[in-house]
């Protein structure tokens, strides 16, 4: 199974890469709207995260995330951005201020970048939104502690599982610079 997710995740890639349709693009990037995340998963979750495979099972991960609740991420990223002055904010390439549909169209954004720009530019700005949105999630968790207990758990349990999609991303963008992602 690890040889199959590794050469189909390369396949795919290079055979965009090499001849960017935007037809084929856009499906590519509509792929699991249709089909639903569990093809790809079945291909590319079980590989490590600083992997080919790895990395972009992790990128279709977000935006699945984004898509079930545009409006709660794009809250959350903008408190993100509120609570955290890094550059996160400029390389994620959201559109300020951020609200649903911008957030969804940033989806979008990264994901074509995969097979249409620098792969490792894809990856540092999904590791953007993760940790901005992540940021946000904490923050809204401290708000919630005293009142919403479990709002507050679950939102906690949402940003470290964010963070550590960062970590995983921004390490597999320094894996493609030095043509290590395998």
């Amino acid at each position: 199974m690890n040889r199959v997710a590794h050469e189909t995740a390369n396949a795919l890639l290079h055979r965009v890469r090499q001849d960017p349709d935007p037809a084929v693009v856009e499906r590519l990037v509509t792929y699991t709207d249709v089909h639903g995340i569990d093809a790809i998963a079945e291909l590319w979750a079980r590989v490590g995260a600083h992997t080919l495979p790895g990395a972009l099972w992790r990128i279709y991960l977000v935006r699945t995330v984004i898509r079930q609740n545009p409006a709660e991420i794009a809250y959350l990223f903008e408190r993100g951005t509120e609570r955290i002055g890094t550059i996160d904010q400029a390389v994620a390439g959201a559109e300020q201020p951020t609200g649903p549909a911008e957030i969804l169209t940033l989806a979008d954004r990264i994901l074509q970048g995969l097979y249409t720009g620098d792969l490792a530019v894809a990856l540092d700005r999904g590791a953007a939104f993760c940790r901005l949105t992540a940021a946000g999630a904490t923050t809204v968790a401290d708000d919630a502690d005293l009142t919403a207990g479990e709002r507050a758990s679950e939102l906690t349990t949402r940003a470290l599982r964010l963070t550590e999609l960062a970590a995983d991303l921004t390490e597999a963008a320094a894996l493609w610079r030095r043509d290590s992602l395998d």
